[in-house]
């Protein structure tokens, strides 16, 4: 079964107090390139995130943003700033000596200071905190996979309705290409008419031995059979359980090489826009395996 590489998964997971959330996007990617977005206290599990990511996916550029949220009763604590503090008092005392004043410090003078209370930064527990994050993003991960799967049936059913269409026009094409010696014969009978009045001077063994090279150097058999060849492989990719992203997007070459050497050959309008008309949906084939993984 083929996968896209484009899909989205978002999955939330309360754990004691703490509730993560886990948002995945894949995008297209030659390889596999995992980058996390989470907060300061959740850099120590971006490797152990990763590897998560990786036992799900080969493939693609997935996106993982990660937020936290600690509901415990005791989160709003706050803390004196002792240095801060002891700084302005020392300032109070200063300001009193200097102006000789007779008034005392009191806590209400000291309070108005900015910043002498502040939250406390509570640390959050490490282990409760990837308890809450691991089955989130297990989770994510197998919907972000089942999306790229459902994605990939569509990709399927695409493909195969192309590569069908491929298919049915190189059975044209191979009629039509069965004329082309002919054509060729044709056309080196017309051009020795032309520069000659009279050809009965002219060696006929000569001539059909030309005609034979022109022949042979106008075969296309030899591509058709390829391509052929080419669309049984494409689908026995299709239908393969391993990654095909990289296999299709080879054999795609491989067909446009068959196909510039049949439209090199052809001898007739209508092969050559025969030929343009599968190069398009040739292109168009590309462009979608581009999104497999």
């Amino acid at each position: 079964m083929i996968k896209s590489m484009t899909a989205f998964s978002q999955v939330s997971n309360t754990y004691d107090t703490i509730t993560a959330d886990v948002t995945l996007r894949s995008y297209n990617s030659r390889h596999l390139d995992i980058s996390f977005y989470g907060p300061e206290s959740c850099q120590v599990f971006e490797e152990d995130i990763k590897k998560v990511i990786a036992k799900t996916h080969d493939r693609g550029r997935i996106e993982i943003k990660l937020f936290i949220q600690d509901d415990a009763i005791d989160l709003e604590l706050f803390e004196v700033d002792d240095a801060r503090t002891a700084s302005y008092y020392q300032a109070l005392k200063k300001i009193k000596k200097d102006l000789n004043l007779s008034a005392d410090i009191s806590m209400t003078d000291i309070l108005s200071a900015r910043n002498v209370i502040v939250p406390s930064k509570k640390k959050l527990d490490l282990t409760k905190l990837w308890e809450a994050i691991k089955p989130c993003l297990e989770t994510a991960s197998i919907n972000l996979d089942l999306m790229r799967k459902q994605e990939g049936k569509n990709l399927y059913s695409d493909l195969s309705a192309r590569i069908d269409y491929i298919e049915d026009n190189l059975k044209q094409v191979e009629k039509d290409a069965a004329k082309i010696p002919q054509v060729y014969k044709k056309r080196l009978m017309e051009r020795i008419s032309y520069l000659t009045s009279d050809t009965e001077g002219l060696d006929p063994v000569r001539i059909s031995q030309e005609a034979a090279i022109i022949a042979d150097k106008s075969d296309v058999s030899e591509e058709i059979v390829r391509l052929y060849s080419h669309i049984k492989q494409f689908r026995q990719i299709l239908d393969s359980d391993d990654s095909q992203g990289r296999k299709l997007n080879f054999l795609i070459q491989e067909f446009n090489r068959e196909f510039n050497t049949i439209g090199s050959k052809a001898g007739n309008a209508d092969l050559s826009h025969m030929i343009v008309n599968l190069k398009s949906e040739l292109e168009k084939i590309r462009e979608q395996v581009q999104n497999i993984e």
